[in-house]
């Protein structure tokens, strides 16, 4: 059974910095795109940024390229996602995607389309004071 978890969530002011870690277990880690999504209120969830498997594209939403930056450690199962120069519209709850099967799409791919991933985590809130 796929497991995953996302923590480090928090409360910052804006301009500040954030990391978010995501561990997932049941699953061949190195064979698994995997993802960071979020969800603010009243918006539906959008893709942030993504990482593929295979070859290691990345890709990041518009909104978020050039502050935030994806990065997986293989030894460690984990994803993470660091976050600077947050601002006040980065407020949502960020979930953390994986694909128990690999496929062979690019980062964007998965972003643009969240049914490419069939597991989740339960989210982590982030709220960026202004």
């Amino acid at each position: 059974q796929v497991q995953v978890l996302e923590s480090g969530g928090g409360l910052v002011q804006a301009g500040g910095s954030l990391r978010l870690s995501c561990t997932a277990s049941g699953l061949t880690f190195d064979q698994s795109a995997m993802g960071w999504f979020r969800q603010a209120p009243g918006k539906e969830r959008e893709g942030v940024s993504c990482i593929s498997w295979n070859d290691f594209t990345t890709y990041y939403a518009d909104s978020v390229k050039g502050r935030f930056t994806i990065s997986r450690d293989s030894a460690k199962n984990t994803l993470y996602l660091h976050m600077n120069s947050l601002k006040p519209e980065d407020t949502a709850i960020y979930y953390c995607a994986t694909e128990s099967s690999p496929q062979y799409y690019q980062a964007g791919y998965y972003c643009t389309r969240e049914t490419s991933f069939n597991n989740w985590g339960q989210g982590t809130q982030v709220t960026v004071s202004s």
